[in-house]
């Protein structure tokens, strides 16, 4: 039986890509099941209510992604 979540998309940060079928790969700040909203990167629906797998990071986690990016940019 699936398990039953919730989400609140809190902040819209970007588009990365689009698919032809409309979906978005996106980075959100998303509160999931009501706790603390986290770094998000995933792909969605253009409702925003289908989404697929994706990625969560807490800010120390976003911090060393970015700083990771800078040292191969």
């Amino acid at each position: 039986m699936a398990r039953e979540f919730t989400f609140v998309i809190e902040k819209n940060l970007g588009v990365l890509s689009e698919s032809t079928k409309g979906w978005k790969k996106e980075l959100n700040l998303v509160s999931w099941n009501g706790g603390k909203a986290k770094y998000d990167i995933r792909d969605w629906s253009p409702e925003h209510d289908k989404m697929g797998k994706g990625i969560t990071m807490n800010e120390e986690e976003i911090q060393l992604l970015k700083d990771f990016l800078k040292d191969i940019g």
